[in-house]
């Protein structure tokens, strides 16, 4: 297990840091062709780093030659124990620098380096080596042909997928999309959230090293007017695979529809239900998993469980063991292991937040204290997803109403249930319109289970498991004919 320096550790290696500033494009850095843009630092407003940022050019550029590298076959006709060889060096070399890209995630994302260090790291190696380990062990498949034929149905790598990443999840989200696309065999062009671009440049220099050919792995970081829209609606790219705002999903598949009908895969937002039944055991457990639920990553969390629908029974009970909990739930420094919340991930993002806050409660700076409101069904807090650290708490009087409430949403991403009954619990799980559903616990599955949701929290596909390789191939029928051409009819 990974074990927590101190802060006068990280802070030195801080101040050491060689921060990366330029597109990664066709195996080395380039200057971009854009912007000028600044990197923050969200907890102090510092800037870390300016990067050269990428344009349209640089667009066409790593399109091009992704594609490039896509047809030559370097890598998507290298065998698949080959790729998986290759991406395990990548694990090895970012287990070298996990110092270094826990650092560099929590200073540009404001994550508290605990969570960096003690949870993305380790996940974000894990993912990799998970979809690694599976290159060369799916299967193509016969279908039922008779003696007269074979029919083969197989899998081929997509093309050029172009992946939008959110800056909540810089590096574990860069895992989710690059494991399963290049195991698969597919080109990636990766544009990570303006905020957040560093540690995806550093894991696509490292990638190069362990043997990724040029042309497979680039990252283009820029804004989505200049990047995120071109690669949308580019008539080379194949795919893209979004993880963000469902504002902005939306717009991608505008861009498909508008270009070359590219797949398009979204997972977006969530207004995640955590519902305690009457008869829920443990209440002390129960607290802990909602506590997490709602705050973990300062609730800048797609699956965060923001709204708490509790049984009247045992909601005082409850109410009690969640404060007292929260009390550990230090905010502050995000260098500081002690620290279980950091900063929100800018200015505006914060403003937007604050104005959720109840009169008497307000940030003080880049940090939001975690908060517990009462709230009713027509509360925008209850439909809302503020994407911060504020728990709304709706009480009920019946199942069938804790049921209904979850349901009230227009998203269906995730979804928590606490009871002591087990048919109340699978009924439940049933019920609630979301792809993933916990029972007793507050989570996400884990890497070999698929992560999506239903309504406006995804589109198209899902993320880790083996799903997560159906969306990056293509499947082909292979007809053969066996039949001998003498059995025809004859002419003449």
């Amino acid at each position: 297990m990974t074990e927590l320096l101190t802060r006068a550790e990280y802070a030195a290696i801080a101040a050491d840091l060689d921060l990366p500033a330029a597109p990664f494009i066709d195996g080395k850095f380039r200057k971009g062709s854009g912007a000028a843009m600044p990197t923050l630092n969200p907890a102090t407003g510092d800037v870390l780093t300016t990067i050269a940022s990428a344009g349209a050019a640089d667009v066409d550029l790593a399109v091009e030659k992704a594609r490039d590298a896509f047809e030559q076959g370097l890598w998507s006709r290298l065998h698949p124990s080959e790729r998986k060889d290759v991406l395990i060096r990548l694990c090895k070399l970012i287990t070298r620098r996990k110092h270094e890209l826990a650092v560099l995630e929590c200073l540009e994302s404001g994550k508290p380096i605990r969570d960096c260090a003690l949870i993305d790291i380790p996940e974000t190696i894990h993912t990799i080596k998970w979809h690694a380990e599976t290159a060369d062990k799916i299967y193509d498949q016969t279908g039922p042909a008779g003696d007269d034929a074979i029919s083969m149905i197989v899998r081929e790598p997509v093309g050029v997928v172009a992946a939008i990443l959110p800056w909540n999840f810089p590096l574990l989200m860069l895992a989710w999309k690059i494991g399963p696309a290049l195991a698969a065999g597919c080109s990636v062009i990766v544009k990570p959230a303006e905020q957040t671009s560093m540690t995806a440049l550093r894991v696509a220099e490292l990638a190069h090293m362990a043997g990724v050919p040029r042309g497979v792995l680039q990252v283009l970081p820029g804004d989505g007017p200049s990047v995120g829209e071109p690669l949308g609606r580019h008539m080379d790219v194949d795919m893209v695979t979004f993880t963000g705002s469902t504002e902005t999903g939306r717009r991608f598949l505008h861009y498909a529809a508008d270009s070359n009908l590219k797949k398009v895969v979204l997972e977006c937002g969530g207004k995640n239900p955590a519902v305690v039944l009457g008869d829920a055991e443990n209440l002390d457990h129960v607290a802990e998993h909602v506590v997490n639920a709602a705050f973990w990553n300062m609730g800048e969390n797609c699956s965060a469980a923001s709204r708490l629908i509790v049984h009247k029974d045992v909601k005082a009970p409850l109410m009690e063991r969640i404060a007292a909990r929260l009390r550990d739930w230090k905010t502050g420094d995000p260098l500081d292991p002690a620290n279980h919340l950091g900063a929100l991930i800018d200015t505006e993002h914060c403003a937007k937040v604050a104005g959720y806050l109840r009169a008497g409660d307000a940030a003080e700076g880049a940090f939001v204290s975690p908060k517990v409101y009462e709230i009713d069904p027509s509360d925008r807090l209850a439909r809302d997803e503020v994407f911060g650290p504020i728990l709304g708490v709706l009480t009920v009087a019946s199942t069938a109403e804790a049921i209904a409430l979850a349901n009230d949403t227009d998203y269906g991403l995730a979804a928590s249930v606490f009871t002591a009954n087990a048919r109340e619990a699978i009924r439940a799980a049933r019920a609630i319109k979301a792809g993933t559903v916990t029972v007793n616990c507050y989570g996400e599955g884990d890497i070999a289970t698929p992560f999506g949701g239903y309504r406006q929290s995804g589109f198209g596909g899902r993320d880790n498991g083996m799903h997560a390789h159906d969306q990056y191939t293509e499947v082909k029928t292979i007809w053969i004919d066996l039949s001998d051409p003498k059995d025809g009819d004859n002419v003449g």
